[in-house]
Formats: C-alpha cells, sequence, structure tokens
C-alpha cells in the first residue's frame, strides 16, 4: 500500500470524478451533467454531510471536477502550490473523525459545508500525501491516444498505463492488429 486506506479511497474518487469528462467515458458524453448522475456519485461514494441536490450544487462540482483535471497535470511544486490553495480558500482545519462503518480518518471541513468544498477538501488532503511522498508521478494521464481519461495507479510496481480496462484492451487489440497486418 502506497498510501493510507482513505487517501487511496479520496484518489480513486478523484478519479472517477474527473473522468466523468466527456473525453474519458465509455458514451462519449458527459456523464456529470444532472442532478441524478451527481446524486449516483455522491451515493456511491458514500459521501455524507449536506447535500442540497440542486443545479447550482451541480454546477460547483462540475467546476470542482474541472479545476482537479488541471491540478492532476501539474508536476509536483505546482501542485502542491495548488493544493495549498484549495485548502485555504476552504479554511480548512484538518481532524480525524470516525462516522457511519469508516475507521478514523482525516477530514478538514464540517459535515454543513457545500458537498463540492468538501470534495475539493478531501482530494487536496489526498493529493498532500501524493506531494508529501513525492508519489506525483503515480498521477497519470491514460495512453490511449483517444482518450482524456486520469488514473491514480496504486498498484505496487507502478506500471497502470490506462484508465480503464476498456482503454487497455483497446490500445492492446489495435496493437495485436498491426502486427497481424505486417
Amino acid at each position: 500500500m502506497l498510501f493510507a486506506p482513505d487517501t487511496e479511497a479520496v484518489l480513486s474518487f478523484a478519479v472517477e470524478l474527473i473522468n466523468t469528462g466527456s473525453g474519458a467515458t465509455k458514451s462519449g458524453i458527459d456523464e456529470l451533467q444532472t442532478i441524478g448522475q451527481l446524486g449516483t456519485i455522491v451515493r456511491e461514494n458514500r459521501y455524507s454531510g449536506r447535500i442540497d441536490r440542486n443545479a447550482a450544487e451541480l454546477a460547483e462540482v462540475r467546476e470542482t471536477r474541472d479545476r482537479l483535471r488541471e491540478i492532476w497535470r501539474l508536476p509536483r511544486d505546482d501542485m502542491a502550490h495548488a493544493v495549498n490553495g484549495m485548502l485555504r480558500d476552504a479554511n480548512a482545519l484538518p481532524f480525524l473523525i470516525r462516522h457511519d462503518d469508516f475507521d478514523w480518518h482525516l477530514h478538514a471541513t464540517e459535515a454543513d459545508a457545500p458537498l463540492a468544498e468538501r470534495m475539493r477538501v478531501e482530494v487536496g488532503l489526498a493529493l498532500l500525501d501524493v506531494v508529501r511522498t513525492d508519489q506525483v508521478d503515480r498521477l497519470r494521464e491514460c495512453e490511449a491516444e483517444d482518450c482524456d481519461g486520469v488514473l491514480a495507479d496504486l498498484s505496487r510496481n507502478g506500471s497502470k498505463r490506462f484508465c480503464s480496462v476498456r482503454c487497455g484492451n483497446r490500445v492492446n487489440m489495435t496493437a495485436w492488429r498491426a502486427r497481424q497486418e505486417d
């Protein structure tokens, strides 16, 4: 394990959120267009606390998604500055909490903070671990040429190249067909 379990879970969530953008989805369309789609992501990732379920919240989460995509691509020092800014903007104050069936883990905003802010802060805390352990190279863009997806390589050997099995299979099949033609 590279990171604490909560850090890995939040990095996986960040990948899922970022990859709802049209260039990374199986359908090729943005998969975060409706309040219902946001509700699914929130439910599947077991977000607790304030959830407004309105258009303003959806817009804020979409902005968060775009901001996280930009941060994902930054070199280590720039990422550190961006994460610091994101945490400072939210007046984040880390604390340990245990709720539902989750053991002790970090939060840095109260449960009544807006959903998008809590997402930014949780991902910011996870990215702090990535930066301080010098593992920014584990945050990558998918190597499939026709995909804009991102990935967090949490594998032991750091060899993950694709955001999904679908992308990996597609690239491998294309390479296999090219070899067959030779």
